[in-house]
């Protein structure tokens, strides 16, 4: 019996540590200075509904941060070629985020120009860069990391 113990307690001291790699501090565009734009406010208002002052306008940070997503963070992608085309999510996998407004829709054709990434319940804070695929379409969604330089 004791030898079992003491073999254990040797091999644990004896595995490396596993640790994560710090984070980069998040780097904001000189862009997040700027007002919401319109389309940036309607986007807003179509999520959180009458909810949007308290828990985002009303919040500084919590602001720049989704200035910093919608301008800097989201890109949408077409990719024509299957070769190049790499195996991810699609996007009708993903929830919609429809906490403050129940009735929330998913949009029935994707259009990169007034396509709205806060319906969805999208990994916006991981790591590292996600990418979704818009459903039997050759378009990609592309949320790159905050932790990334822009």
């Amino acid at each position: 019996m004791l030898f079992c113990v003491f073999t254990t307690t040797i091999l644990a001291q004896n595995q490396p540590l596993q640790t994560k790699v710090p984070l980069k501090r998040v780097s904001y565009g000189s862009n997040v200075g700027a007002p919401l734009s319109a389309k940036e406010q309607m986007q807003l208002e179509e999520v959180y509904g009458d909810k949007l002052n308290e828990y985002v306008l009303s919040k500084p940070q919590r602001l720049k941060d989704i200035k910093h997503l919608l301008r800097n963070r989201i890109a949408y992608k077409r990719i024509p070629n299957p070769y190049d085309q790499k195996p991810c999510p699609l996007l009708s996998e993903i929830p919609l985020f429809n906490n403050y407004v129940p009735d929330l829709k998913s949009d029935p054709v994707f259009n990169p120009q007034t396509f709205n990434p806060l319906k969805y319940q999208f990994n916006f804070y991981a790591r590292g860069t996600y990418m979704y695929r818009v459903d039997n379409t050759d378009y990609f969604i592309i949320i790159k990391s905050q932790h990334q330089n822009f």
